[in-house]
């Protein structure tokens, strides 16, 4: 472990690695603030760059992004009451109405002191957790991966919202079957090319990602109407930035606790940032007692500590899943994992062993992000904010420019742009449907992977099921699977145990 802390301490540090690690939190940041354009669609953009870089210098970006926009994303939801992503929702319940009544300032810095402070445990957590989830997992043989796949894919509810599981696993299988689109692998047969030679490679990640998410969002921006009264606020008045010594006393626990509980829900295949942040919110609303719980959603300290420490505490537990088993903890770093697949590194137990740099620099470089995180929000808060103020006129043909460039430049095929063009149109209508779109890109990543090793795993079984059940470690994990399906079917059995009371804006958070 000491040797992989120097191994990646040695590549963090190189200038062109911390150069990453800067330029990731500062794009991460500033995207992040902007409604709609979450850490997936940061990331989603950031692809293209990095094709053509180091992995760990590749890697290390993405990853500064991905919680940069986390760490940004908080800016909008208190100044404009518009989250930035969903994972920044519950922030806007206290910070909006803090920065209602003058503190905007105060807000601004607890969320910044929150958010670092949250992804410091985690990413002391990582350290500690990844190496031991590395080693248990070195004994995994195509049976278990292909189980892994199958909890990873059963685990959809976390990407859809309340009532919409159907949805969610409708999604996942239209992205196992984009999946299939192009060549076998393993037997060179034709699959769903319908004859076009564009189609024999199968679909890009990159084109899919973009379209689905990037391209998508700009649009969707274009389709809903934007409350004009709130892009006027005077963002000149922030008002003060100072933590009083009772303020701080008062958010030390809950910044502590939400910390672990967002890392322990991140490191989850298939939970994120905004269960992190919404069940971290209402802990912390039961355990408050007297007025301490009435003044949760109309400016609460505790209400805003505790979803900013949980969302960027689940951003860094996301990747243990991804770095050690291969399975993405959330729709972001399903996109890492198609970034880190395109680079020729297969993430899992052998990403330890086979590929340390990576896997070490990318804990290490957290260290550095969060405190490049710190040292970019504190004093740029009263610039940055201005970025909300930019005219969609001029945003959305910028994106839309630099998807359209980004696919394009990969493949130099034309035809790229009219399938991301073709795919972005269903995507929009799906969208307009409540169908979530994280699952798609899930069960795309997640196909290849799953198809391959459960064709190894039957031919070592001489084509028989019973690999299922034969190893414990299989057997443990489909168990796993058979409790997160069966568990939605005890939802209200849970809800009845850890209800929480209706929040500002009349949902119930559970």
């Amino acid at each position: 472990m000491l040797d992989g802390i120097f191994t990646g301490l040695q590549t963090a540090i190189i200038p062109t690695n911390l150069f990453m690690v800067v330029l990731g939190c500062f794009v991460g940041t500033f995207i992040g603030m902007l409604p709609g354009l979450g850490p997936v669609s940061a990331i989603a953009l950031m692809i293209p760059i990095t094709y053509g870089i180091d992995p760990s210098s590749g890697i290390i970006l993405m990853a500064g992004v991905y919680y940069g926009a986390i760490f940004g994303g908080s800016t909008s939801s208190i100044l404009i009451n518009a989250p930035g992503c969903s994972g920044t929702v519950v922030t806007a319940f206290d910070g909006y109405p803090m920065a209602a009544r003058g503190e905007a300032g105060k807000a601004l810095a607890l969320a910044a002191y929150a958010s670092f402070s949250g992804g410091t445990i985690s990413a002391i957590f990582l350290l500690l957790a990844a190496p031991m989830l590395a080693h248990v997992s070195l004994s995994f043989q195509s049976a278990d991966y292909f189980a892994l796949m199958v909890l990873g894919l059963s685990a959809v509810a976390a990407f859809s919202g309340k009532g919409q599981i159907l949805k969610a696993l409708i999604m996942t299988v239209f992205g196992l079957m984009l999946s299939t689109v192009g060549t076998d692998r393993a037997t060179g047969v034709e699959r769903f090319t319908f004859g076009s030679i564009d189609l024999l490679d199968g679909i890009s990640f990159l084109l899919l990602a973009m379209a689905t998410f990037a391209l998508a969002e700009a649009m969707m921006s274009v389709l809903e109407r934007v409350d004009e009264g709130a892009e006027t606020q005077d963002m000149s008045k922030l008002g003060s930035m100072k933590l009083s010594a009772e303020e701080v006393k008062e958010v030390a626990p809950t910044v502590g606790r939400s910390s672990v509980l967002g890392f322990l829900v991140g490191v989850l295949p298939g939970a994120g940032a905004t269960i992190a942040a919404f069940l971290a919110y209402g802990v912390d609303r039961n355990l408050a007692r007297g007025k301490k719980k009435e003044e949760f959603g109309s400016g609460s300290l505790r209400g805003l500590a505790a979803p900013e420490s949980a969302n960027n505490a689940a951003s860094s537990g996301s990747f243990v899943p991804l770095l050690t088993l291969g399975i993405p903890g959330s729709g972001t770093t399903a996109i890492m994992l198609g970034a880190l697949i395109s680079y020729g590194i297969q993430p899992g137990p052998r990403l330890f062993l086979d590929n340390p740099e990576v896997f070490w620099s990318v804990i290490i470089s957290m260290y550095f992000g969060n405190v490049v995180l710190l040292i970019l929000n504190l004093p740029l808060i009263p610039y940055i904010s201005r970025l909300l103020i930019i005219p969609k006129p001029i945003l959305i043909p910028m994106i839309l420019l630099f998807s359209i460039t980004g696919v394009y430049l990969v493949s130099f095929n034309s035809m790229d742009i009219l399938i991301m063009v073709g795919i972005c149109a269903l995507a929009i209508f799906l969208r307009l449907l409540t169908f979530p779109m994280a699952p798609l890109l899930l069960g795309f990543i997640l196909g290849g992977m799953m198809e391959d090793n459960l064709r190894r795993a039957l031919l070592i079984n001489d084509d028989s099921l019973s690999f299922l059940w034969e190893r414990p470690i299989t057997l443990t994990i489909m168990l796993i699977t058979i409790l997160v399906l069966v568990a939605p079917l005890f939802q209200k059995t849970l809800k009845r145990l850890f209800h929480v009371e209706s929040s500002p804006e009349g949902l119930t958070i559970d």
